[in-house]
């Protein structure tokens, strides 16, 4: 028998951006063929890019501070 899982929340920093309505839709729109919500496509996608930078600029990220 399946049990079930509930994921658990990932702590999160509140940040607001301002993005080209363009973007925003192309986002909601994949958001919504994948049946995800608009701020887990975001942070897919952003995962996505910092994991596939060029490896000058992930050694910078590495080294910089906040």
């Amino acid at each position: 028998m399946n049990k079930l899982r509930i994921p658990e929340n990932h702590s999160g920093i509140s940040k607001t951006l301002r993005l080209p309505e363009n973007i925003v839709n192309d986002v909601q729109k994949l958001a919504n063929i994948k049946n995800l919500s608009f701020n887990r496509t975001v942070i897919s996608l952003l995962q996505f890019s910092l994991s596939n930078l060029e490896e000058e600029d992930k050694a910078k990220i590495e080294k910089a501070e906040l």
